[in-house]
């Protein structure tokens, strides 16, 4: 099994024990924001089943169909999780809002803050394996259900620090729907993140300006003399990066010449970043507006 879709596993595995001890803190202590993180654990379950069939489509090799290749599904899963989000905040909103206008005591604190507390802990150790995976093999889906974990884990620490306070002042027992309400707001911007680039993926937005400088250097360090470039193009399917330019040649240099250069670019930027395709387009320099810097 691939490395990625091993941490989907990983992923869902997780989500299974936390969804488990986070419904048995809120059960047993009646606690708004334990619900609150509980219902994101459920999120964090239906994103990481998710992000395992992106991964097997995206996985797939090119067909007739699909000829540059499956890897955009990847931003479906991103997009799908960042809506799943949106949907748990909405659902901690309304129960948070109930709670503000029926209070209910608050039970065996002690013992829900450390169910919750085993839970994050799982959350972070699982997070931090993923987010490793996802730069090492590039891959927005693990990457998203990473951060998403790594969300759940501040917000169980946030939820159980204002229980820890209405725990000992009993007084403050509302700190407990507004801690929930908090939550709320800092999954929404999560989820409204993951729409974002997940969108930019599906609407093929150019690598970051960072990456269009390394194929900007590593183009001009290949370019024979009198040769230049222009009409640079990029774009990002999942890990599968697609350039694409026009090489300015004297109309003198023969077709063989041309395709050493071509050959000798593809190679240098297939070494940033080896899942690159690349289509260079050569053009009589004479008949166009040179760009060389």
């Amino acid at each position: 099994m691939h490395a990625t879709k091993r941490m989907a596993v990983l992923s869902i595995a997780t989500s299974l024990l936390t969804l488990t001890l986070k419904f048995g803190a809120y059960f047993m202590t009646a606690s708004v924001g334990l619900l609150s993180d509980a219902l994101e654990a459920l999120v964090n379950l239906a994103a990481g089943l998710i992000a395992f069939g992106a991964l097997a489509i995206a996985a797939r090799p090119a067909d007739d169909r699909h000829a540059y290749g499956h890897e955009k599904a990847e931003y479906f899963s991103s997009g799908v999780e960042g809506a799943l989000i949106l949907v748990a905040a909405a659902s901690i909103v309304f129960v948070a809002a109930r709670r503000f206008l029926v209070p209910v005591p608050l039970e065996h604190l002690g013992p829900g803050m450390f169910v919750a507390l085993i839970a994050a802990a799982a959350n972070y150790l699982t997070a931090r394996v993923m987010l490793k995976v996802s730069q090492e093999h590039d891959s927005i889906t693990i990457e998203a259900d990473a951060k998403h974990l790594m969300t759940d884990v501040w917000t169980s620490v946030a939820v159980v620090a204002g229980l820890l306070i209405v725990w000992i002042a009993p007084d403050w027992s509302i700190l407990d729907p507004v801690m929930a309400m908090a939550v709320a707001l800092h999954i929404i911007y999560t989820g409204f993140d993951l729409l974002r680039r997940s969108a930019d993926g599906l609407m093929d937005v150019s690598l970051p300006p960072a990456e269009i400088d390394q194929v900007e250097q590593s183009i001009r360090a290949e370019l024979p003399a009198d040769a230049g470039f222009q009409a640079l193009r990029t774009r990002k399917a999942g890990a599968h990066r697609f350039v694409e330019f026009h090489l300015l040649v004297p109309g003198a240099v023969t077709v063989s010449e041309s395709h050493q250069s071509c050959d000798r670019i593809e190679a240098a930027l297939c070494k940033l970043w080896p899942n690159t395709s690349v289509t260079i387009h050569v053009e009589p320099r004479e008949q166009c507006a040179i760009r060389r810097e």
